[in-house]
């Protein structure tokens, strides 16, 4: 799955489930970053994003590592985990339940 299409789904999800964000941990090698989805909105909290939302903030450079499902309001200081490290296949399961194509 293209990663455009993938962070428009989990985005969709997000604003089917307002009480949850979701929490993507990327990485390979050296590189690693971490988009927080809420509301339909994504946010990278390690990289400057980009205003325009046309422009990918997921990219096929750095995959996914594993997704957390948080508890809204996310609190960095003191998270609310709802689920924790799981992988795309996991979470494409939530979104093929929440009728997300």
């Amino acid at each position: 799955m293209a990663p455009q299409q993938l962070i428009k789904q989990l985005e969709a999800y997000t604003l089917q489930h307002p009480q949850e964000v979701l929490l993507l941990s990327l990485g390979q090698e050296a590189v690693e970053d971490q988009i927080l989805i809420f509301k339909g909105f994504s946010s990278s909290l390690m990289r400057p994003t980009d205003f325009n939302p046309d422009n990918p903030i997921l990219t096929e450079a750095l995959p996914i590592q594993s997704i957390d499902r948080l508890q809204s309001p996310y609190n960095p200081a003191n998270p609310v985990f709802i689920e924790s490290g799981l992988s795309l296949t996991q979470m494409q399961q939530y979104l093929t339940e929440a009728d997300i194509n």
